[in-house]
């Protein structure tokens, strides 16, 4: 992530303000705007001492580029960023419960915004992403989570192989989701120290993915056999994923 960059709209801002205020530069409000929420993100910004500002729509307009910004904006120095070593005391910290999203390769902004959503809404532990040849938490993956990505560790780490047979040593069971396999994902037990491993866009799972995941397992898609329906968006498995041991969990 850059240094520092703009992002936009209410709930991307009014979660910034809330969980990450140190961070948050200042706000730009639209002049004369009548939504309500906008007067609360102005109140909540001010209690925290972040500076505010009520700028013309146009100027909102400008730093906001082709983001939707619904009358505000915030200038924004740097997201809470989670380390490598810190995975560790977050596994240690679910006490057995653990559940974690690993994305391998997910190129796309409004995908990665999505999975965030998803995981921060069935209360996942971290989501983990690599480094290179992937997305990072930016400005639109920030608009498209809808604040999850203030709530939610995103873990980014250089070698994605490596961080999973470290978390194999951490006593988490790594299921990888892939099409192709022969194994339901449902008869798959969810309920103890998991790590739910999905693909990016194009690939799917990369060959290392695939070896140092404990099990493989596919989402059974009864439409698919007419040729129609070859494969989920990553964001919507990963939806169906977390909730699946989310329902194991209350179930159990």
């Amino acid at each position: 992530m850059s240094q520092k960059q703009w992002i936009a709209g209410i709930n991307a801002v009014a979660s910034a303000v809330e969980h990450d205020a140190a961070n948050v530069r200042e706000v730009l409000v639209e002049a004369g705007a009548k939504n309500p929420r906008l007067a609360e993100i102005e109140a909540q910004a001010r209690r925290r001492d972040i500076d505010v500002r009520r700028v013309a729509k146009q100027a909102i307009d400008g730093v906001a580029g082709n983001l939707r910004h619904q009358g505000v904006v915030a200038r924004y120095a740097a997201a809470r960023t989670w380390g490598e070593n810190e995975l560790q005391g977050l596994v240690e910290g679910a006490n057995g419960r653990a559940l974690l999203l690993l994305l391998d390769g997910v190129q796309d902004p409004h995908n990665l915004g999505a999975c965030l959503r998803s995981a921060a809404a069935a209360g996942a532990t971290a989501v983990v992403i690599p480094k290179d040849k992937a997305v990072q938490v930016n400005a639109t993956v920030r608009k498209t989570s809808a604040g999850a990505a203030d709530r939610i560790p995103v873990v980014s780490v250089t070698n994605l192989s490596r961080t999973m047979r470290d978390l194999q040593k951490m006593g988490v069971w790594l299921h990888g989701l892939a099409g192709e396999a022969e194994a339901p994902f449902y008869a798959l037990d969810l309920r103890g120290n998991v790590g739910l491993v999905l693909g990016g866009e194009g690939e799917g799972l990369r060959r290392l993915t695939r070896e140092n995941c404990d099990s493989l397992a596919a989402i059974p898609m009864p439409g698919a056999g007419d040729g129609e329906v070859e494969s989920l968006n990553v964001s919507v498995t990963a939806g169906v994923a977390l909730f699946e041991a989310v329902r194991q969990r209350q179930a159990g």
